[in-house]
């Protein structure tokens, strides 16, 4: 099979996708799940919302990223004195030769870490929009495309909500997958300490795979074959999402196919070349939970959109699957 003039390996680019994870567990200890969903965000050519408490990990799990992959990585640093075009850039007149010249922003780069994203007021929250859907940014009327890979870390606490803005449902929607690090065990905190006894590991740490390596795997998730069955169960879910009591807001189609393409990844990261629905079940809510939205009368009553998913996940049967099965 072949994609955009690239031949598709399945074993490849599994090992193209192993030695990322192993190069990832050099630097975060004891996440090997929460590592796995952001390598596969990485082959779905996604963006990935990290929400939790400070001091887990979620910058270095951006960097190490950019690392492994020997891409250029900038962070930016959100906060309510900051605009737009600090982070798409802005034209400079040149007098040598009398035009305009793109001074690029902080966006501009292969793996870009939004901190404390939701600081920003939503003005700036927008600037990441266009970036994050159309692979550009337009400044004073000219479209500037991103470098390829290209993807967005964002991180939030959810703990503290003095001076903070919350993110729009539009631009949580552009994100792939929202995942939550959090504490490690007593085991794994240990193993942080020696590790950066004398030195961060993420300073070690060098790249294991190029950018044609990276475009392949990509593409090598897009050929994972997906049946009609999962394709039915995915959009059902996504329907019942729409419809469920405890949701004001449900998945929109951005999400269907956010959820798509992670199970493909998730079949070639198994060695499989075909999905199943036991990987639309895994990923459901690490794919739509940032999209829903909670009734009044659901948080009033201590509800959760994990709880919500879950539910969704147990009422709707598998297309083609028997009665009782």
């Amino acid at each position: 099979m072949v994609v955009s003039g690239h031949t598709l390996d399945l074993a490849k680019a599994r090992e193209v996708a192993e030695r990322l994870l192993d190069n990832l567990g050099k630097v975060i200890l004891g996440k090997g799940d929460e590592e796995q969903l952001a390598v596969m965000a990485l082959m779905c050519r996604g963006h990935l919302l990290i929400e939790d408490v400070p001091g887990v990990g979620k910058t270095m799990l951006a960097r190490s990223i950019a690392r492994s992959i020997g891409g250029t990585f900038r962070r930016i640093q959100f906060t309510p004195d900051l605009l737009p075009a600090d982070i798409t850039g802005v034209s400079v007149f040149n007098q040598k030769n009398g035009e305009f010249e793109y001074r690029e922003g902080p966006i501009v780069a292969q793996v870009v870490l939004a901190d404390e994203i939701n600081r920003a007021s939503p003005k700036t929250q927008a600037a990441l929009l266009e970036a994050m859907e159309e692979r550009q940014v337009t400044v004073d009327g000219v479209a500037h495309p991103m470098p390829e890979p290209f993807i967005v870390m964002a991180t939030q606490n959810p703990i503290e909500y003095e001076g903070t803005f919350p993110l729009p449902e539009t631009e949580l929607d552009r994100f792939l997958v929202r995942l939550h690090l959090g504490y490690p065990d007593k085991e794994d905190e240990i193993r942080v300490l020696e590790a950066q006894q004398y030195v961060h590991p993420v300073e070690q740490l060098e790249a294991v795979v190029d950018e044609s390596d990276l475009v392949a795997l990509q593409n090598a998730v897009r050929g994972i074959h997906v049946s009609d069955d999962v394709k039915e169960y995915i959009v059902a879910i996504a329907d019942a999402t729409r419809n469920h009591g405890s949701l004001y807001l449900g998945a929109s189609p951005r999400g269907s196919l956010a959820l798509f393409r992670l199970v493909q990844a998730k079949a070639l990261l198994e060695e499989r070349d075909y999905a199943l629905p036991d990987d639309v079940k895994a990923l459901a809510y690490p794919a739509l939970g940032h999209r829903v939205i909670l009734s009044s009368a659901a948080r009033i009553q201590g509800t959760t959109s994990a709880d919500a998913i879950a539910e969704v996940l147990e009422q709707t049967p598998v297309a083609g699957a028997l009665p009782g099965a």
